[in-house]
């Protein structure tokens, strides 16, 4: 059974997550929540802040893996106290990866190669140009090469985990029923609608001319539907939302996901109905309501258990793996050399 990448890991290097989709690193530690792959060896010349089993942590890495941790701190200035903290926590991380590492070498891993060629190549595309991509990995301190080495590791990383973690996690049905039961607000569904509009657009800098047309323009279009015209040719044929390919049509949507006038006036409709032209910010609407949902409660066995069973699984492998680096950390020698 294979447990989402998000599960088996934490986070990973801010490049590393955006070639690989956003989970390439590892599970994390008893003393932190992100774990950061290592490549191979301190290279020549670059100090060394800590060994694991002999194998050196270089600075470079540790400053790699401090910049994620500074990522995660975003709209706020660390003090020294606290940068420092981060440093020590990605030191942690480092080691905690490079003791997965070290257990994952001794498994096979099918199509190596090609895992890592695969990764490489769908996370290259999701940048808009080469430059960009240049550009991240220039950001984190890597080079090509460099990437390719985290993405292996990351592969056998996974590997272990997927090979000797995952397949002795449970979850029983009483386990899922208890959660679904303790936890009725995550499983409720509030009132949607499903309605479609025909929209026309005015800026809200335009003149008062300018509006008065896209108003009146408006009103003429509501008494053609008044009239028995087909309100999707309609909208269609004047709607400046880019909804008008679907002759209006916004599918379902909640309180809260719509502006308030728009969502006031869809809400009050019944299905069938067509409202009076609605003003906001974006111009002059009108309004059609398809149908309408009641709040109701998610279904435990057709919809729920499914969705817990995979969230209580990955709690799990979380907590197994936490389990097996501190039983690894009491027999590894590692040698911590941060200032």
């Amino acid at each position: 059974m294979h447990v989402s990448r998000q599960t088996l890991h934490a986070a990973g290097l801010m490049i590393v997550a955006l070639l690989s989709c956003g989970s390439p690193s590892i599970a994390a530690d008893s003393e932190t929540k992100i774990v950061v792959p290592k490549v191979e060896s301190a290279a020549v010349g670059q100090d060394v802040v800590a060994r694991v089993n002999g194998v050196a942590i270089s600075a470079l890495e540790l400053k790699r893996a401090n910049k994620v941790m500074l990522a995660g701190q975003r709209g706020t200035s660390p003090s020294a106290d606290q940068q420092k903290e981060f440093e020590k926590q990605a030191l942690s991380q480092l080691v905690s990866a490079e003791l997965l590492y070290q257990a994952g070498q001794k498994l096979e891993v099918k199509d190596l190669d090609k895992q890592i060629t695969d990764k490489l190549a769908q996370g290259r595309a999701r940048f808009s140009s080469e430059q960009d991509f240049i550009k991240a990995l220039k950001d984190m301190d890597m080079e090509e090469k460099d990437l390719r080495d985290y993405t292996r590791r990351d592969a056998i990383i996974t590997n272990f985990i997927e090979k000797t973690i995952v397949p002795k996690v449970t979850v029983t049905e009483e386990e899922a029923r208890k959660f679904y039961d303790q936890n009725p607000d995550k499983f409720s569904r509030p009132e949607s609608v499903k309605a479609s509009h025909i929209l026309l657009g005015v800026d809200q800098k335009a003149s008062a001319e300018d509006k008065k047309t896209a108003r009146e323009k408006a009103e003429k279009l509501r008494k053609e539907l008044a009239g028995g015209a087909d309100f999707a040719a309609l909208a269609k044929g004047n709607s400046t939302c880019p909804s008008s390919q679907q002759g209006g049509d916004l599918g379902f949507f909640g309180k809260g996901q719509m502006v308030p006038a728009f969502e006031q006036a869809a809400f009050a409709l019944k299905p069938g109905e067509i409202s009076d032209v609605v003003e906001t910010q974006f111009g002059y609407h009108i309004i059609k309501l398809t149908e309408k949902k009641a709040a109701e409660k998610v279904d435990f066995t057709k919809e729920a258990r499914p969705r817990i069973e995979e969230y209580l699984k990955n709690q799990k492998v979380g907590a197994a793996v936490n389990e097996f680096l501190t039983e690894t950390r009491k027999t590894a020698k590692i040698e911590l050399f941060l200032k």
